[in-house]
């Protein structure tokens, strides 16, 4: 049976879940996971046990990565940070939904559950919330510390826009960059451009021109940086294509994709989450959508003769999503819902690489 409380509790808010977090099997974890033999796996530059890990989102402090880890996830990204201090969404932020099968941008919308239940589906809106560098820069240091042999924590940016123009939004990415590397962080950074930037009309991957110009940005202020992109869904495969030609050269990898934004309503009619038309729907329904755009990122990288990484995340709860991914095209396979309900999710892939 389904547990309702794992790694998040959505009954608490953000802050107490950061505060008394994480829960269920992955608190106090008395006999973590052991890696033997020798990894095998190549995640930009670092040998890993399996290439598999935890996408960003549930792990915004260092004992949830630890937890994570001492749980046999090898890649563990924590949560984006920013510039500045960022408010969350008002609250409800997580809730279990149901469907009826896929779901997409067109879908019209999702009614909200009273319990998790299988196949896992959930609909999350916290707005990537963020504590001020001062905060953030010792979560950055101690998680980095943490890693052992074959593991490596990821971790993540959101640019901020301000209102204060389209230059200003490009360069926050650069100083946002300068912020991590303050921490001694050394490795691969992810850009996140699939959340919508607020003072932006579109999410800043879906608006090609601002998104060239922040892939510059970065690469122009740190040549020998590694660093990924996360994007959205692409209903246009063409501007998909057109992005990976600009950008694919550039970029050390991509990662897709995020959640799908969908209405969630009650049995009424009535919208669960106050002020936010939409919230992004994660687990099963879009598993279809990531590996679509697993598939189309093997494409075009074969296509254009490059060499990024491909990052496949999107309703992978189970080993055999794991290998759905890896068939498809995917480098690096990451999940968020179903690590968060499934702590033994890690392990069991393992056992299937056996």
């Amino acid at each position: 049976m389904l547990q309702q409380v794992q790694l998040y509790n959505d009954q608490l808010e953000f802050d107490e879940n950061n505060t008394k977090g994480p829960f269920g099997d992955y608190a106090d974890i008395k006999q973590p996971y052991k890696n033997t033999g020798q990894p095998q796996y190549n995640f930009f530059g670092t040998k890993v046990y399996s290439p598999f890990g935890i996408a960003a989102g549930p792990l915004p402090r260092t004992r949830f990565i630890k937890a994570a880890l001492d749980k046999g996830f090898d890649i563990v990204t924590l949560k984006s940070v920013r510039t500045d201090t960022f408010p969350i969404n008002p609250y409800p932020h997580v809730r279990p939904v149901t469907t009826d099968g896929n779901v997409g941008p067109d879908t019209e919308k999702v009614l909200v559950a009273d319990k998790y239940s299988e196949p896992l589906a959930a609909a999350n809106s916290l707005g990537i919330p963020s504590v001020s560098p001062a905060k953030w820069q010792p979560f950055v240091k101690e998680s980095i510390a943490l890693p052992k042999k074959g593991q490596a924590v990821l971790v993540a940016f959101q640019g901020t826009a301000r209102g204060k123009g389209r230059e200003d939004f490009v360069q926050d990415h650069v100083r946002g960059i300068e912020l991590i590397k303050q921490t001694g962080y050394e490795s691969v950074i992810e850009i996140n451009l699939s959340c919508p930037n607020e003072g932006e009309a579109v999410m800043a991957c879906f608006d090609l021109d601002i998104t060239e110009r922040i892939v510059n940005a970065v690469r122009e202020a740190y040549p020998q940086l590694k660093f990924i992109i996360k994007t959205a869904y692409y209903s246009d495969h063409n501007q998909m294509k057109d992005l990976i030609k600009r950008v694919g050269n550039i970029v050390d990898g991509f990662s897709m994709i995020n959640t799908i934004p969908v209405p969630v309503v009650d049995k009424s009619g009535n919208n669960v989450f106050p002020g936010r038309p939409k919230v992004g729907i994660s687990g099963a329904p879009i598993k279809w959508a990531g590996l679509e755009m697993t598939r189309y990122l093997k494409q075009y990288r074969e296509e254009f003769g490059y060499e990024f990484n491909i990052m496949g995340v999107g309703g992978v709860l189970s080993s055999d999503d794991f290998h759905e991914y890896r068939q498809a095209g995917a480098d690096i396979v990451m999940s968020v819902t179903g690590a968060m309900w499934n702590p033994n999710l890690a392990a069991e892939i393992k056992q299937s690489l056996l």
